[in-house]
């Protein structure tokens, strides 16, 4: 072997030493101290260590030997104890162990007794509340169902209209004709504003101001105000009284259903609520037959108008007189 070749096997024997592979090795195990443990003994040990005397005595109250068979006599307090003591998230996984549902044979005692519906009240489907619509105008839908309720006659449908409304002391209800309706419906096209008076017995009388809006194609809203409010509030007003007119079946049956509702605490009572939807109808709806009632209609005609143009001549007091007619 020459000098170039030894130099070589000298290398690669170098390079392969276990020295080298040794420097290279990283070694992950944890070294203790032996003698800690032996001068720390574990917790419980301790504990044992400590109470041992106590732990004898008690055994021996118990007729039993040692200390491993008095553990064995309370086993079960010390399960309990265990389990009592368990707090999610400090020394219990914060997820609760579902436990395997209850065997037929068991059921009865595992499941806490559940007493059994109250029985569904007998009730006329056709005024069975349905669902509410996402509108914020109440339709005729909201009280009663429409479609169950347009198969009954006239005497049928007014009767449950008002056993809808009867548990609400403040409320408003009527039905009324389709051809009355009609003649009210042109007018408050033609004057969607007015005034009526409400008499007073000891202060002459006070002026409620009245308006008409059309929400939906079959909804038509009167609101009425305190005159002194609107003028001062404006469209900020809040209406005591409220009337709207449901004209679903107003085709197929000649009906229309109205709902309302006196605000309380507002100064108006329900029957003087009835009194200013009375005059409403007589302002906008009165059909005249004698010569005295045509001059009447004539009379309230012109006052709407004056009203509507704001014409200067309009008198209060002609309005008190013909408010106070009857009809």
């Amino acid at each position: 072997m020459n000098s170039s070749s030894s130099l070589l096997f000298r290398r690669a024997a170098s390079r392969c030493h276990p020295s080298s592979l040794q420097r290279s090795q990283r070694r992950w195990a944890q070294v203790h101290d032996v003698r800690f443990f032996a001068l720390h003994p574990p917790l419980n040990d301790k504990i044992q260590e400590r109470y041992r005397d106590k732990l004898r005595q008690k055994a021996r109250e118990k007729g039993v030997d040692d200390v491993e068979e008095l553990k064995q006599v309370y086993q079960e307090r010390i399960s309990q104890l265990r389990k009592e003591s368990l707090v999610p998230g400090l020394n219990a996984p914060l997820t609760e162990q579902h436990q395997p549902p209850p065997t037929p044979q068991n059921a009865s005692a595992s499941i806490p007794y559940q007493p059994p519906p109250p029985p569904q009240p007998l009730v006329d489907p056709a005024i069975q509340k349905v669902t509410k619509s996402e509108s914020p105008v109440k339709t005729l839908a909201s009280f009663i169902d429409v479609e169950k309720t347009a198969q009954l006659p006239h005497k049928e449908i007014e009767t449950i209209w008002r056993l809808r409304h009867v548990r609400d002391p403040q409320s408003l209800c009527a039905a009324m004709q389709a051809d009355t309706f009609k003649r009210i419906f042109q007018t408050a096209k033609k004057h969607p504003q007015f005034i009526l008076p409400l008499p007073r017995p000891e202060q002459g009388a006070e002026i409620h101001f009245l308006q008409w809006t059309f929400p939906t194609e079959t909804t038509a809203t009167v609101l009425f105000t305190h005159l002194a409010e609107f003028k001062m509030r404006g469209e900020y007003a809040q209406p005591h009284t409220t009337i709207t007119h449901h004209l679903d079946l107003l085709d197929s049956k000649g009906l229309v259903l109205l709902e309302g509702r006196v605000q309380e605490n507002r100064g108006i009572s329900v029957d003087e609520g009835k009194f200013l939807l009375m005059n409403l109808q007589k302002f906008y709806g009165f059909e005249a037959i004698s010569a005295v009632a045509k001059e009447s209609k004539e009379k309230r005609g012109k006052l709407m108008e004056q009203f509507s143009g704001g014409d200067e001549t309009f008198n209060v007091e002609e309005l008190l007189e013909e408010a106070e007619k009857v009809p």
